[in-house]
């Protein structure tokens, strides 16, 4: 988080206090936004613990599971 932190400092020249209050707003506004299995990881992806395609895996598996009840059980007729 703190390549965050001093990347906002650096672009707006915000004290470093402040942009530290600022991301974690922002971090915490992404928590309540994202999936619960994907805002459990995202400290630990700020911190550099979790690497991004850890995050990218779970996506992809929330994203093939969303998708799957969508079209899991339509079939599409052919013309024929």
């Amino acid at each position: 988080m703190n390549e965050l932190i001093n990347l906002v400092v650096q672009r707006t020249g915000i004290s470093q206090e402040d942009a530290q209050k600022a991301v974690q707003v922002m971090v915490d506004f992404l928590k309540t936004k994202l999936p619960a299995p994907l805002a459990s990881h995202l400290d630990s992806l700020l911190a550099g613990g979790v690497g991004a395609s850890a995050i990218g895996e779970e996506a992809g598996e929330l994203l093939k599971g969303a998708l799957g009840g969508f079209f899991g059980g339509k079939k599409i007729a052919r013309a024929g």
